[in-house]
């Protein structure tokens, strides 16, 4: 059964993935981003809605730009590492050549990430080391 409006009027619902066409707000709604970012990734170039007057339009290649862009924010690419990834699939050599220098990105990134975690469990080691004297000092000062 479907949802009915207040009038009474039924109404199709349509998850994010079926939907065509997605305005502003149902974006970032969808992904918990500012609709100030969404104009940001506009105006970078990295999506391209649609106009109707002052509305933008995006349609299920802004969509999955946008989810490609905030996936790649979140593991720690730069904008323009998310452009040449995105742009890729649209020229030679296409989705090979796109998905070949993603995981050349990733393995570096990975890289980079360890390096820093090792870096990360020295300092802890050191500050429990740094700890455990202070407070056996404590301990013999009474």
């Amino acid at each position: 059964m479907m949802p009915e409006t207040a009038t009474g009027i039924s109404m199709a619902t349509t998850s994010p993935e079926t939907q065509t066409t997605y305005t502003i707000s149902d974006l970032a709604n969808e992904f918990a981003v500012t609709t100030r970012t969404i104009r940001f990734y506009e105006a970078e170039g990295m999506i391209s809605p649609e106009r109707d007057g002052q509305r933008r339009i995006f349609s299920v290649r802004d969509r999955t730009r946008l989810k490609l862009i905030l996936r790649g924010k979140r593991i720690g690419f730069t904008l323009a590492e998310i452009r040449d990834i995105i742009d890729m699939y649209d020229s030679h050599p296409g989705e090979a050549g796109q998905l070949r220098h993603l995981v050349d990105r990733i393995e570096r990134q990975r890289t980079e990430l360890e390096t820093r975690r090792s870096v990360i469990d020295t300092t802890l080691a050191d500050l429990a080391e740094v700890e455990a004297n202070a407070r056996a000092r404590l301990a013999e000062l009474g």
